[in-house]
């Protein structure tokens, strides 16, 4: 089976989508079948990755976060999707690549793989607060009627979380499924903790090794609700917050950490066995985005024995469980300092032993994801069930995933 993700957000200084592309190149590869990722980048240019290829289109660079770039030629997707002829075109987006990946004609099961809600990521994190979520949601009716007429035009939505196909089927989407996300479990691993490694992370934060270490993974952006997690830091007592990551809002991320003081940001970590060893070395996960899909950071945390700090909604609270995490409400500094001191309140050897106990049943294998993903795609692309998007083919799709 030859798979083509007409992906925009797929780039070499990525995030979240770069290591789950990488990730799913592998796994293909290694389940006989090819991946090949259309991208937009700086030239038209072709390259062998992780077992599969990527196809770069030549584009301009997104103006807001250089790293990316404006997947813009449509004819040139066009011609490489009928080059490449796939059995399945994921489009993993809801905006250019999504529509481009669509209106595509050659034959091919088509699947419309929902990698952001972009009404939670904006809508939300900008008017939420003020308006609350459900009003907000109304008010983006003309989106969720564009999401609908895009969604229509494909076979299936795919989501990695249950909580997100949910959502997703209130509105209309074309028949949601979820595809429980999973980590590279081997790697966060508690025996990993470096004592040394939490007394200098501590020190970048002007802190002692008495204090309290938390530690963030995310993009700088405004989704991510950085601001709310290093305001509610500042209301603690004795408290560290290491900040992993990069993105367009770092400058303004550095001054906010400076003018609250025990706050480092340490930017991007490329080495993922440098970032296990400090997430397992650190007392507790603090995470603020309320928007994603399925909370990536938190599922690396809960494996590596970190109890967490989560706000109320999106992945990271489906994750959640009241064994081994506090929740406060979205975007609120005030709620999170408060769930930070009644965490920290809290017997730490029970919370790190529920952390992982809770990781063991709830966060799956990137392995089992994508086995699950291509056995749905294969039971598709070769007529099991149908497209019409009705409750029975929705169950149709379920059973074949969860089998």
């Amino acid at each position: 089976m030859k798979i083509v993700d007409v992906n925009e957000f797929y780039a070499e200084r990525g995030g979240g989508v770069r290591t789950y592309v990488d990730q799913k190149l592998a796994a293909c590869a290694a389940a006989g079948h090819e991946l090949v990722v259309i991208a937009p980048g700086p030239e038209d240019r072709e390259e062998a990755r992780l077992g599969g290829r990527i196809l770069w289109v030549r584009s301009r660079p997104l103006p807001l976060d250089p790293r990316y770039y404006l997947l813009l030629r449509e004819r040139a997707v066009h011609a490489l999707l009928a080059r490449e002829a796939p059995d399945v075109i994921e489009g993993s987006s809801p905006w250019t690549g999504g529509w481009f990946a669509a209106r595509y004609r050659g034959p091919a099961l088509r699947s419309f793989v929902f990698h952001q809600d972009p009404i939670a990521v904006y809508g939300h994190t900008l008017l939420g607060g003020l308006l609350g979520e459900r009003s907000v949601d109304r008010l983006c009716a003309p989106h969720w009627r564009y999401l609908r007429a895009l969604s229509a035009r494909y076979d299936l939505t795919v989501t990695s979380g249950a909580w997100l196909a949910e959502r997703l089927r209130a509105f209309g989407l074309r028949a949601p499924t979820a595809v429980p996300f999973g980590i590279d479990r081997t790697r966060f691993d508690p025996a990993r903790r470096d004592e040394r490694t939490r007394r200098d992370l501590l020190a970048r934060c002007g802190l002692g090794p008495g204090a309290t270490l938390l530690l963030c993974v995310s993009r700088h952006h405004p989704e991510k609700r950085l601001g709310t997690l290093i305001d509610a830091v500042a209301r603690c007592r004795d408290v560290g917050l290491v900040i992993l990551g990069d993105g367009p809002l770092r400058p303004w991320v550095e001054r906010r950490a400076r003018a609250a003081s025990r706050v480092h940001v340490a930017g991007f970590e490329r080495d993922r066995a440098a970032m296990a060893t400090m997430l397992a070395s650190g007392d507790a996960l603090l995470h603020g985005s309320g928007a994603e899909t399925y909370g990536l950071a938190v599922a690396e945390g809960l494996c590596a024995g970190l109890p967490a700090i989560v706000p109320d909604r999106g992945g990271a609270a489906e994750l959640a469980t009241d064994a081994c995490t506090e929740r406060y409400r979205a975007g609120d500094p005030r709620a999170c300092a408060a769930a930070i001191e009644r965490l920290l309140s809290r017997d730490r050897a029970p919370l790190r032993a529920a952390a992982l106990q809770h990781a063991r049943a709830h966060v799956g294998s990137i392995d089992h994801h994508f086995d699950a993903l291509l056995r749905l795609y294969a039971a598709r692309a070769t007529g099991v069930g149908d497209s019409s998007g009705s409750s029975g083919a929705h169950s149709a799709l379920n059973s074949s995933v969860a089998a």
